[in-house]
């Protein structure tokens, strides 16, 4: 078992600590998640891991001959080539045995001299037992499951680097690292560093995520925002606690995934909580003790438990500060609502058409919401869901269809990009065009709830991370008193706590809730209807993110138990008609034929080698369709398919160099 092991690890920047005294074990054939608010180090201690930073004090090492595969946020992949061969470098290895057999099959055919035949012969055995041993025959088929996997279409992988958006060019990085993967190491799989792996991804691509990285025995630790990913995947949660007043950040580790790790943590602190309140009674019995008797006939008593409390003080066995609640923003959207009769129909949608171009995007959509209702819309990229929502607000008109919108309904729109903001205005200024009565003493309070202090609420907006506008949007948001909440993609840029913050407050909310997100975690948390689009149509479901996906998983069950009992129809009607043959012709000669290929001659072999690649590049080709992998079954019954083309194209070419070797 390989092993990653820090040791009282620290690192600080200038005069910044970042981590203090860390020390911590991380093993192969586990996966750990990673948690802590931004900024408190988590990326600082995955680059210790890798060397790419060295400890301050104490040590970082690791088994000899570990190997390590990290994804930083922002990966850097070379911009020289296509997608298909910055991805492929991950296995240039293997590939190199492929240009090896390729060039002494060419020697093969072109040598007239026999001994020579025979020597070029014995190297082509061997670099192809090399071959398959790595895996080769599979390389073309795992580069296209893996970019297929993580949503590129075939038509992405001639595309040069570097005309790729940055989201491309990260899914890119991450499919180089899982080729990397599929196909091991000397020493065995990578062990991963996964950081914020499933951002640019959909939600199809996590999903393919997900159990890609569930069969992987490598280990791994995988910094995300994806709670779900780390509830389905995490069998241990380390979390990097803020740091205090004059200390780096430490790590606490924990057994379980992330919900388990949520009631660590919410027990923890009650415990803690209670031990201070204990302290803190226990100090000032002793104090008053103290006062009372310093003077009296008991001096000697009072300045002996004096004594005793300074020096448990000093040594800290009691708690003298109190746990810190975890910080995170406030929001309250109930008490900026009206009331609204639950029930009454606020938004339908008719026969509803939509298409760009050739591309429709769906066709015929029927979609009542109700108020007080709570709809999620997901689905992969590209099916329409923002088109949808703006569709509803009337930006976007349809070629089909009606929409209804009750002309009472107070919406409240929350776009996906920031367009709304003015990069030159202050918070403070953003918050009083939207309320003229604040004085700039209650912007900078109302500011306050949303993390912003001191001279925070004076800074340009423009000078704000993606996190921090989002939290100026939603102040804004809450300002407008809407009692419908249209949201696009709400959770982007916003870190865990900040995230559950706004998952309570769409629970409280009086209102109705529409709301696009990949987030599963969420969908499951805050809506009871679930609206799927993909490119073969949308459908609605009546419960939350787990219903749907129970009612897919029991439909695909279904499905196959109707192929597999189809198949042994089959073979048994095969088999009986195989009796029956065999019962009716006389029985081979010994030593007679026993494959058709040897009835084949030497052109009519290659003509038959061609034929099995021309339908093995096919069958590679349809790895590479990125709906493939939404059906398990479909992708099993397609490598059982390779694979036998493989058997076949296998047993041609010994053939066929047997047959030249003859020659």
């Amino acid at each position: 078992m390989g092993t990653i092991r820090l040791q009282n690890a620290g690192k600080q920047f200038g005069p910044r600590v970042v981590l203090a005294d860390v020390s911590l074990e991380l093993h192969t054939g586990q996966i750990a998640a990673l948690v802590g608010a931004n900024g408190v180090g988590k990326t600082t201690l995955f680059r210790l891991i890798t060397g790419e930073l060295a400890p301050d004090a104490g040590t970082v090492t690791r088994t000899r001959g570990l190997e390590v595969g990290y994804l930083p946020q922002e990966p850097d992949i070379a911009a020289g080539a296509t997608l298909h061969d910055a991805v492929a470098e991950a296995v240039a290895d293997v590939l190199s045995l492929e240009h090896k057999l390729a060039a002494l099959a060419e020697s093969i055919a072109a040598e007239r001299d026999a001994e020579r035949v025979q020597d070029l012969m014995a190297q082509y055995d061997r670099q192809r037992a090399r071959f398959e041993a790595a895996g080769g025959y599979q390389v073309e088929q795992r580069i296209n499951e893996v970019l297929g996997g993580l949503g590129f279409e075939p038509a992405d992988y001639d595309l040069p680097i570097a005309v790729l958006s940055g989201g491309q060019k990260c899914r890119a990085a991450l499919a180089k690292l899982l080729l990397r993967v599929a196909f091991g190491g000397v020493g065995g799989p990578p062990f991963l560093l996964l950081d914020e792996p499933t951002n640019h991804l959909d939600i199809d691509a996590v999903q393919w995520l997900e159990k890609f990285l569930a069969g992987h025995h490598g280990g791994a630790v995988i910094v995300s925002h994806d709670r779900y990913l780390l509830d389905r995947l995490a069998e241990r949660t380390i979390e990097i606690v803020p740091p205090a007043a004059g200390r780096g950040a430490q790590v606490h580790s924990c057994l379980g995934n992330y919900s388990a790790y949520v009631q660590a943590r919410a027990l923890r602190h009650v415990t803690a909580l209670r031990q201070y309140e204990h302290d803190q009674a226990l100090i000032a019995k002793e104090q008053a003790f103290i006062a009372r008797h310093i003077a009296s006939k008991r001096t000697e008593v009072a300045k002996g438990r004096r004594t005793r409390l300074e020096r448990r003080l000093g040594a800290g066995e009691l708690a003298t500060e109190r746990p810190a609640e975890q910080q995170t923003f406030r929001l309250r959207f109930a008490e900026a609502t009206r009331k609204v009769q639950r029930g009454k129909e606020l938004v339908r949608l008719a026969g509803l058409r939509k298409q760009y171009g050739d591309k429709v995007l769906f066709d015929d959509l029927e979609l009542i919401v109700h108020a007080g209702e709570r709809l999620g819309i997901t689905g992969p990229n590209g099916t329409g869901k923002t088109t949808l929502l703006r569709i509803i607000l009337g930006e976007v008109r349809s070629e089909a269809g009606s929409v209804y919108v009750a002309p009472t309904a107070r919406i409240g729109y929350f776009a996906q990009e920031p367009a709304e903001l003015d990069p030159g205005q202050t918070i403070v200024d953003a918050i009083c065009e939207l309320r003229p009565d604040f004085l700039e003493r209650d912007a900078r309070n109302y500011a306050a709830r949303f993390l912003f202090t001191d001279e925070d609420p004076f800074k340009k907006i423009g000078q704000l991370s993606g996190g921090e506008q989002s939290r100026v949007r939603f102040m804004k948001l809450i300002l407008t008193a809407p009692d419908v909440l249209i949201l696009d993609e709400p959770t982007n840029h916003l870190d865990i706590p900040s995230r559950e913050a706004l998952e309570q407050a769409l629970l409280e909310f009086a209102g109705t809730v529409v709301t696009v997100s990949h987030d599963r975690y969420f969908l499951d948390r805050v809506v009871d209807k679930l609206l799927v689009m993909r490119t073969e149509g949308v459908q609605l479901y009546h419960g939350n993110y787990s219903y749907y996906i129970e009612q897919v998983e029991r439909v695909r069950a279904e499905e196959e138990a109707a192929r597999a009992a189809a198949r042994d129809s089959k073979a048994a009607a095969a088999r009986g008609a195989g009796a029956a043959a065999r019962g009716k012709r006389k029985p081979p000669k010994p030593g007679g034929p026993r494959s058709p290929l040897l009835k084949l001659t030497l052109a009519e072999l290659e003509a038959y080698i061609a034929e099995r690649e021309g339908r093995l590049a096919k069958v590679q080709e349809r790895f590479g369709d990125p709906r493939l992998y939404r059906d398990v079954a479909a992708v099993n019954e397609l490598r059982a398919e390779y694979d036998a083309l493989r058997e076949e194209l296998a047993a041609a070419e010994a053939m066929w160099l047997e047959r030249a070797e003859d020659a």
